[in-house]
C-alpha cells in the first residue's frame, strides 16, 4: 500500500497501543511518520526501527514543548493527537494536581498543537484527535475528570472545523471504546463488566482504531469534519 506516499504525518503519543498501530498504518502506506513518546523509550526505539519512522521524546503536559515539536516538524499533512492520560476515582478524593495534569495533556495539548499545525498545513490537511466513548457515555462511577476531558475535545473539534474549513482542513475526533492495550487489556479485570454492556462481546484492537484514523486522513473523507467517530463495539449503544 502507498496511500500516503509523500505525506508528512506527526503522531503525538505513538510508542504503544493505539498510537503504535497508527504509526504502523501510516508508515506501511508510505508516509513519512514522526511520533512522540514520554516514558517508553525502548518501545519507541523498537517501533521506529521496525517502521522507518522517527521517534522524538516530548512531554505533552508541557505546552511549550508540544508547540515546539509541531513547529519543528515543518509542513504537516496529517496531525494525529493520541497522547492522553487517565485520572480515575472518587472526585472527592482525587489529587487536584493529577486532574490538572490530565487537563494539560488531554485538553490543552490537543488544542494548542491543532492550532499550531494548522498554521503550517497545506490546503486539505487533516487533524485527528483520539478521544473516548466516555465523552458521550459514563457507565461507571469514577470517570468524571476523564470524561470531562474527552467531552471537551468534541467542542474543540466542532469549533476548529469551522475555523479551518475555508482552507479545506478537516478536524475530527475518533472515540474508541474498550480497546486491547496495556491500560485496558482484553483479559483484564474490567473485561466482564465492559463486555456485559457491549453489543460485540470483546475488546477492539488498536488496528481497528488505526483503520478509522487512516480513512479520516485519506481522500474519501475530505467532506467529513467537526464530527465524532465512535468505534466501541456497541459500548455506547
Amino acid at each position: 500500500m502507498a496511500g500516503f506516499s509523500g505525506k508528512s504525518v506527526l503522531v503525538l503519543g505513538g510508542s504503544r497501543g493505539i498510537g503504535a498501530a497508527i504509526v504502523r498504518r501510516f508508515a506501511a502506506e508510505g508516509a513519512a511518520v514522526t511520533f512522540t513518546y514520554a516514558g517508553s523509550k525502548e518501545a519507541a526505539e523498537r517501533l521506529a526501527s521496525e517502521t522507518g519512522s522517527t521517534a522524538v521524546v516530548t512531554d505533552s503536559a508541557d505546552r511549550d514543548a508540544v508547540i515546539a515539536r509541531v513547529r519543528g516538524s515543518g509542513s504537516l499533512d496529517v496531525l494525529v493527537v493520541n497522547a492522553g492520560v487517565g485520572a480515575f476515582g472518587d472526585p472527592l478524593e482525587q489529587d487536584p494536581d493529577a486532574v490538572d495534569r490530565l487537563i494539560r495533556i488531554n485538553v490543552n495539548a490537543p488544542y494548542h498543537v491543532a492550532v499550531e499545525a494548522a498554521r503550517r498545513m497545506p490546503e486539505g490537511g487533516r487533524i485527528i484527535v483520539i478521544g473516548s466513548v466516555n465523552g458521550d457515555r459514563i457507565p461507571f462511577p469514577g470517570l468524571s475528570a476523564y470524561a470531562m476531558s474527552k467531552s471537551a475535545l468534541q467542542g474543540m473539534a466542532r469549533g476548529l472545523a469551522r475555523d479551518f474549513g475555508p482552507r479545506g482542513i478537516t478536524v475530527n475526533v475518533v472515540q474508541p471504546g474498550p480497546t486491547d492495550t496495556d491500560l485496558n487489556p482484553a483479559d483484564g479485570p474490567m473485561k466482564d463488566i465492559q463486555h456485559a454492556v457491549m453489543a460485540l462481546k470483546r475488546h477492539g484492537r488498536p488496528e481497528d482504531v488505526a483503520g478509522m484514523v487512516a480513512w479520516l486522513a485519506g481522500p474519501e473523507a475530505s467532506f467529513v469534519t467537526g464530527a465524532m467517530h465512535t468505534i466501541d463495539g456497541g459500548f455506547g449503544a
